[in-house]
């Protein structure tokens, strides 16, 4: 078998009507190389009077990855970075010892129709640097390395892939690919790292033949190099890396190697001892049900 898993992930209501659909952390798959967290946003029109908000959270332990397809996210955090969030850019937070941020709808784009789609990821930290200064880079999606094969354009959003390699800096070897077939395209997903996963973001795709159904992560088996086709076209993301050496406590928005570790953050998080957010004084209490 070159499947592992074929997770179904669950829906996720972030507030406000906010939902998303959760792929990982799964009961059967807890991460994918340094992958912890997967979560997919869209497609979804979004009607003009409607605000689609995360209000100020704190991390600690991860980086969050975001990615867009289509939509715009404005960006703010403790640090005092501003930035607006365009679809092919990735912005990378380095939570670290903590950080607070919030996600929401840029003005501009208020009053309006509008489309949102995207992909939110958190990767786990080396253990030894779970706790170093956080940090926020937007890399331009014009700085996105670009691979075309026939039918098949691949974007290098992390990693490298036929000598061609991201801008992006991490802190654990990491595979992060935006592929689209074009109609009638094939691929075969090279095995560039131990641990793979790939997720049809959009359209219907076999892999060696074999139909999978929508919003699947798939875990591919370690070394195996399966074709990916489409007959009328798709988009695919492929995540991956090598396993994490040891695990991970993951309660709300904070990780760690120590549950001790969590259980401080969240007491800091509920004394306002986390730094606050520049231009941004609401904030998201902690969760009634208390990490064990």
């Amino acid at each position: 078998m070159i499947i592992v898993h074929a997770l179904e992930g669950r829906e996720r209501d972030l507030g406000d009507g906010f939902t998303v659909r959760r792929m990982l952390p799964a009961s059967a798959c807890r991460s994918v190389g340094p992958f912890i967290f997967f979560d997919h946003l869209g497609p979804l029109d979004v009607e003009a009077d409607a605000r689609h908000d995360v209000r100020p959270h704190p991390h600690i332990g991860l980086a969050t990855v975001t990615y867009l397809f289509e939509g715009a996210i404005m960006h703010r955090d403790s640090l005092g970075h501003v930035q607006r969030i365009e679809p092919g850019a990735i912005n990378w937070m380095t939570a670290g010892r903590g950080i607070v941020h919030s996600e929401r709808t840029p003005e501009d784009l208020l009053g309006r129709p509008r489309r949102m789609h995207g992909l939110q990821l958190w990767t786990a930290l080396p253990a030894a640097q779970e706790e170093c200064d956080p940090r926020f880079v937007h890399y331009a999606a014009s700085g996105m390395p670009e691979v075309v094969e026939g039918g098949v354009s691949l974007r290098v959003l992390i990693g490298e892939l036929h000598g061609r390699r991201s801008p992006v800096e991490t802190m654990l070897d990491t595979l992060y690919l935006d592929v689209s077939l074009a109609p009638g395209a094939a691929w075969h997903v090279p095995a560039l790292v131990a641990e793979r996963a790939l997720y049809c973001v959009g359209g219907e795709i076999t892999l060696d033949g074999l139909p999978l159904p929508p919003h699947r992560l798939v875990v591919l088996k370690e070394g195996a190099t399966p074709q990916l086709a489409s007959v009328d076209g798709a988009r695919i993301v492929v995540i991956g890396g090598e396993p994490l050496p040891e695990p991970r406590y993951m309660w709300w928005n904070l990780v760690s190697t120590r549950r001790e570790r969590i259980q401080q953050a969240a007491a800091d998080w509920e004394a306002e001892r986390f730094a606050a957010v520049p231009g941004d004084d609401e904030r998201i209490p902690l969760p009634e049900s208390r990490f064990a």
